[in-house]
């Protein structure tokens, strides 16, 4: 199996191409075809590299740090427009994020016959796992960290009422939506692309162990309410969170920090799935550590936390 990632080809043709296969799936009642072409890095080989990069456009890039560094095996996203990039996460404990996060920028300014963008660091959430790499961006020139609390990411997104708020976020020809949706953990967002049609969820919706802790469960439904209603108006390809915890196998997990996920499930999520933990949701969940199980995803939910 080839490990390096080969990228997507852009351009017209390529979008209309890829158009015409999700409508053939569509038509014969089959699943739409994977969003990416190479396997994720998954642990099963003796070696593979610390991350691995696809693109989903010129301007999009999926990174996933190995399993091998981290059982938590994060995804992280960096993503440019014509004034800025905006990475989310930063990864987990034992990953060398930063480099290939700057191999990408050079590759991406020297394709535009540029010197320079500044560069966002905003995350999903706060949890170790997707802030390890910090304080390694926060020693890079023209580099902005946003901080881990709400109000540090309210602030800086200019969300003046948390979290009922969507703010607008432009990249420079690249307006993103970031909609707040504490739950999981209270600083928690979700970032909208209108240019690829694309929903980037964290940990608040991925194939995976959905941990919402019992004192916030109020807080996830609200976030999961008010999602529901943006994705009625928005366009949305799929759903991309930041783990793969789930095997192709529906309703099956890989035991909690597994060194290998052979058969993963696919990262992206369809659509549809945005509107199912609105109904588990509604369920009784004050039980921790009672999981109510789904087929693309397990609501579990754990003791009270801080935040």
């Amino acid at each position: 199996m080839k490990l390096g990632a080969r990228l997507i080809p852009t351009g017209k043709a390529s979008l209309t191409w890829g158009a015409l296969l999700m409508s053939a799936a569509a038509v014969a009642g089959a699943p739409p075809p994977p969003l990416f072409p190479e396997t994720w890095i998954d642990g099963t080989l003796p070696q593979e590299p610390v991350t691995q990069v696809q693109a989903l456009n010129g301007d999009t890039f999926v990174i996933r740090q190995s399993v091998q560094t981290n059982f938590e095996a994060p995804f992280l996203y960096l993503l440019f427009g014509r004034d800025k990039a905006l990475l989310i996460d930063t990864g987990a404990e034992g990953g060398a994020i930063r480099p290939t996060v700057d191999r990408l920028i050079r590759e991406w300014l020297a394709k535009h016959g540029r010197s320079d963008i500044p560069l966002i660091v905003a995350h999903s959430h706060s949890h170790g796992d997707h802030v390890a790499s910090d304080a390694a961006f926060r020693s890079r020139g023209n580099t902005v960290v946003v901080g881990l609390k709400p109000d540090d990411v309210a602030t800086f997104f200019g969300i003046g009422s948390w979290p009922d708020q969507i703010a607008r976020f432009d990249l420079g020809g690249r307006a993103l939506s970031i909609i707040p949706t504490p739950g999981h953990q209270a600083a928690s967002i979700m970032v909208y692309d209108p240019r690829l049609k694309i929903l980037l969820s964290g940990d608040t919706l991925y194939p995976g162990r959905l941990y919402v802790p019992v004192n916030f469960l109020a807080d996830n439904r609200a976030s999961i309410d008010r999602l529901v209603a943006f994705a009625a108006t928005h366009p949305i390809r799929a759903v991309l969170g930041a783990h793969i915890e789930m095997t192709r196998v529906p309703g099956r997990d890989y035991p909690h920090e597994a060194e290998t996920h052979p058969d993963e499930h696919r990262l992206e999520l369809p659509a549809a799935s945005i509107a199912e933990p609105q109904a588990g949701l509604r369920e009784p969940l004050d039980v921790p550590e009672r999981p109510q199980v789904r087929d693309h995803f397990i609501i579990v939910p754990v003791p009270p936390r801080a935040e």
